[in-house]
C-alpha cells in the first residue's frame, strides 16, 4: 500500500460520520477538503474499518447495557430517595437542600467524563471499570449506614456519581469504536440499560424500604448491582486498530471546533432543566394527594417511556440524521413540560406526562453520545464524549436545587418550577439546532 492510500485509510477511520475527504494531487501534495453533509452520508457507508458488530461487539453491547442498567438506572431512581429522605432521615431539611444530594451525583457524574475519558483513550475500559465498580458499591453500603446529611453528600453524592461515571463512560465509548452505520442504534440499545433499570429500581427500593427498613433495602441493591458490574466488566471490550491507540486530544483543538462549542452550549442548557421531572415528580404526585405506591410508579413510568424513547429514535436517527432527531427531542420535551405537566392535576394525566417525557427525554439522551462522535476523530472519542460531559456538569448541577428554591419561594406551587425546566430545555433545543446548521447549512439535510 502507498504511503499516500495509508494516509486515506487512516482519515476514513478517523473521521466516520464526520467528514468526507476529496484527494486530488496539487504540486506532488495530497489536499483535502470537507463537506459536512457528505460526510454524514458517505461514511455512514464507507467505513470498513468498523466491525459493525461480530461477537466481541455485541458482548460489548451486552455489558454495557448490564453497566447501565445498575448505575444510571439507579440514578434514574433518585426520585424515590428524595421522596423517602423528605419523609425519614431528612425530613428537617428544606426539599432544596435535599436535592443538592441528586443534583451532586449528576455533578460528579458529568465533571468526571473528562478526566475518564482521556484515561479510556489510553488505556481502555477494563481497569477504569473494576475501579468503578468498587467505588459504586461502596457508595452503595456507605450510604445504607448514613445518619445525617453531610454523609449522604458524600457516600450518595460524591463517591455515587463517581462511581457510576467510570462505568458509564467506558461503557458507551467502547460500543462507539464498534460501530459507525449503526451507532445511535448500538448506543440506544446501551442507553435503554438506564430506562430499564430506572423502572425496576423506584418499584424495588420503595418496596424494600417498607418490608425490610431503608439500610437493608439499599444493601440489598447495593448486592445485586455489584453483581451486574461483574458482568459487564467481563464483557466490555474497545476495538482500535493498533496504530490508532494512544492518541491525544488537546483541549484547545476541541473549543476551536464551533459545532462541538455550540452541540455543548445546548446541552447546558438541556441539562438545566432536563432532570428537574426526574427529581421532583414524586413529590408532585405526593402534592396532588396520590396515594405513595401509585406516586413512585408515576416514576417507573417516565423511565418506561425512556427505554422506548433511547431504542426506537436512535435507530430511526442512523436513518434521518442524528441531529435531525436530536433537536426535536429536545424541543419537544420542553414544550411537554410547559403544555402539559402544567396541567396534569389527576393521576392519568400525570401518567400520560410521565410516559411522553420519558420517551422524548430518552430519545435526547440516547442520541446526544452519537452527535458528539459523529462530529469528532474517533481516536478521541472518549474524550470529547468526556469533555461535552464535564462541561454540562454544572448546569446539571443547579438545575435541582434551583427548582426547589423556585418551590419554596412560590410556597409550595409548581407551575415556576415546572416553566423553568421547560424552557431551559426549548433553548437548548435552539443551540443544539445551530450546531446542526453549522455543520450543514441546508434545514432538511440529513445531518
Amino acid at each position: 500500500m502507498t504511503e499516500f492510500e495509508k494516509g486515506d485509510d487512516e482519515m476514513s477511520w478517523q473521521h466516520c460520520g464526520t467528514e468526507e475527504f476529496r484527494h486530488s494531487l496539487d504540486g506532488g501534495k495530497a489536499t483535502t477538503t470537507q463537506s459536512h453533509l457528505a460526510s454524514s452520508t458517505y461514511h455512514l457507508n464507507h467505513t470498513p474499518q468498523f466491525p459493525e458488530g461480530g461477537v466481541k461487539g455485541y458482548l460489548t453491547i451486552f455489558g454495557a447495557f448490564m453497566a447501565l442498567f445498575c448505575t444510571f438506572g439507579q440514578m434514574n431512581a433518585f426520585g424515590t430517595f428524595q421522596a423517602w429522605y423528605a419523609e425519614h432521615q431528612l425530613s428537617h431539611l428544606q426539599p432544596s437542600t435535599i436535592a443538592w444530594i441528586g443534583s451532586l451525583q449528576l455533578w460528579v457524574f458529568f465533571f468526571s467524563g473528562g478526566p475518564i475519558g482521556q484515561l479510556f483513550d489510553t488505556y481502555g475500559p477494563r481497569w477504569i471499570m473494576i475501579i468503578g465498580s468498587v467505588l459504586y458499591v461502596f457508595s452503595i453500603m456507605m450510604t445504607s449506614i448514613s445518619t445525617v446529611y453531610y454523609q449522604y453528600l458524600l457516600a450518595h453524592g460524591v463517591l455515587f456519581g463517581l462511581g457510576v461515571g467510570m462505568l458509564f463512560y467506558p461503557s458507551l465509548s467502547s460500543v462507539s469504536t464498534y460501530f459507525c452505520k449503526y451507532r445511535a442504534t448500538a448506543l440506544g440499545v446501551v442507553a435503554a440499560g438506564s430506562s430499564f433499570g430506572g423502572v425496576m429500581y423506584p418499584i424495588m427500593l420503595q418496596r424494600l424500604f417498607q418490608r425490610v427498613g431503608f439500610g437493608w433495602g439499599v444493601r440489598i441493591s447495593g448486592f445485586l448491582s455489584g453483581a451486574l458490574c461483574c458482568i459487564a466488566i467481563a464483557t466490555v471490550t474497545r476495538y482500535a486498530p493498533p496504530k490508532q491507540r494512544g492518541a491525544t486530544c488537546k483541549l484547545s483543538e476541541t473549543f476551536r471546533d464551533s459545532r462541538f462549542v455550540l452541540l455543548a452550549l445546548g446541552g447546558c442548557f438541556v441539562a438545566l432543566g432536563l432532570f428537574i421531572p426526574f427529581f421532583y415528580i414524586v413529590d408532585y404526585a405526593h402534592d396532588l394527594a396520590i396515594p405513595s405506591r401509585m406516586s413512585f410508579i408515576v416514576l417507573a413510568v417516565m423511565n418506561a417511556g425512556g427505554v422506548i424513547g433511547r431504542i426506537a429514535p436512535a435507530y430511526l436517527s442512523d436513518k434521518i440524521g442524528r441531529f435531525n432527531l436530536l433537536v426535536p427531542a429536545a424541543f419537544f420535551s420542553g414544550l411537554l413540560c410547559v403544555l402539559f405537566w402544567v396541567f396534569s392535576r389527576t393521576l392519568v394525566p400525570l401518567t400520560i406526562f410521565a410516559a411522553s417525557y420519558g420517551f422524548t427525554s430518552g430519545a435526547f439522551i440516547s442520541v446526544l453520545t452519537p452527535c458528539v462522535a459523529q462530529i469528532s476523530d474517533i481516536r478521541h472519542i472518549g474524550s470529547r464524549i468526556g469533555i461535552l460531559y464535564s462541561v454540562i456538569s454544572f448546569p446539571a448541577l443547579v438545575g435541582g436545587p434551583a427548582a426547589g428554591a423556585l418551590l419554596e419561594g412560590s410556597n409550595g406551587q409548581y407551575l415556576g418550577m415546572i416553566l423553568f425546566a421547560g424552557i431551559t430545555v426549548i433553548a437548548g433545543s435552539a443551540f443544539i439546532l445551530a450546531a446542526k446548521l453549522k455543520t450543514e447549512s441546508r434545514l432538511l439535510a440529513r445531518v
